[in-house]
């Protein structure tokens, strides 16, 4: 396993004697290290593009230099500017101190910085302290991946890595407001793979979850960065589908009947899955109505027969080898409707 990198550090401290002590520490622990004296060079430095990982700062950093137009701000404003603007995760604040005041330690508490140290100590002592800095640094970011994996662990379907039934629902809800806010449109496709109770008969549950893998790993490539996934129901999935219209998505469901058109394997057997489609348009509405809607289509192309696509406001399922090639093409809502 490589080691940790060793972060970037930013120095801002006008303390000549400070920075000869604690520059050459920094370098040989193989850090970068930015000098800033004053308080408007600091300031530019912690709120950068990408900013430093560690910044130690000093509390006798001076304002602006005399003549220059910034007005003076002390490091209290400093450090509540940086905060508004970089995360803790980004960015950890060390202070440098004479004494430790009742008004540091107030920073300490808040959360503006993450440690006081003390500024008369040698070299030695500032190795050790650093050392023990990028120990805790290191710590809290492995807590951080732990604590964001297991958020991701419950927004997920833990067998094929895409959301869950109630992640889906709060995704579809964002997409509904932006679709409300943006008069735009939004149209979602339900799908259920046919018979696959027969399938999980013969073959078994772990062949079948191989199954539904495959399937998802397939329909993924068959989407936009920013359509919306999701499995509502053992061998059912929604896609969401932004900007699109009933046209557009009868489009996707063709290509996604792509999807089974070459046979799965598993367990070295080749498996030929097919698939009903049920669409229905947002128009801004409740995600609930909407996905209600969704599954009646879906039950009425079920009724019709493998590999049927219905439209929620259509009177008869239509299979896919009879969908006029205007609307595969691409043609407009009222070809749509047609």
């Amino acid at each position: 396993m490589m080691p940790d990198p060793i972060p970037d550090f930013l120095l801002a401290s006008p303390d000549a004697t400070l920075l000869t002590i604690l520059e050459p520490v920094l370098r040989a622990l193989g850090s970068r290290v930015e000098i800033a004296l004053t308080t408007e060079a600091a300031l530019l430095a912690m709120t950068a593009h990408d900013p430093p990982a560690m910044a130690l700062v000093d509390t006798r950093l001076a304002g602006p230099e005399s003549g220059s137009d910034i007005p003076a701000f002390d490091i209290c404003d400093l450090l509540v500017r940086v905060r508004t603007e970089v995360s803790r995760r980004r960015m950890s604040v060390a202070l440098i101190s004479d004494e430790g005041s009742n008004r540091e330690c107030g920073l300490l508490d808040s959360g503006l910085i993450e440690d006081i140290v003390p500024r008369a100590m040698d070299a030695s002592w500032w190795r050790l302290r650093i050392e023990m800095a990028l120990r805790v640094r290191s710590q809290s970011q492995e807590l951080e991946a732990l604590r964001e994996a297991s958020r991701r662990n419950l927004q997920m379907d833990h067998l094929t890595g895409i959301y869950n039934r109630e992640t889906l629902m709060a995704v579809l809800f964002r997409e509904t407001d932006r679709v409300q806010r943006m008069k735009g449109s939004l149209s979602m496709i339900l799908f259920d793979i046919d018979d696959f109770g027969h399938w999980n008969s013969h073959l078994g549950a772990d062949a079948c979850d191989d199954l539904l893998r495959q399937v998802v790993a397939r329909a993924s490539r068959m989407l936009r960065s920013y359509d919306v996934l999701g499995r509502p129901g053992k061998d059912e999935f929604l896609v969401a589908l932004p900007g699109c219209t009933q046209a557009h998505a009868a489009m996707m469901a063709e290509r996604l009947r792509g999807v089974f058109g070459a046979p799965f394997e598993v367990e070295g057997k080749a498996v030929r899955l097919s698939a009903c489609f049920g669409i229905a348009d947002s128009l801004g509405r409740s995600p609930v109505v909407v996905l209600r809607e969704a599954e009646q289509a879906l039950a009425c192309a079920q009724a019709a027969g493998p590999e049927t696509v219905h439209w929620f406001d259509d009177p008869q399922p239509i299979p896919f080898d009879l969908i006029p090639v205007r609307m595969l093409a691409g043609g407009d809502d009222e070809a749509g409707q047609a």
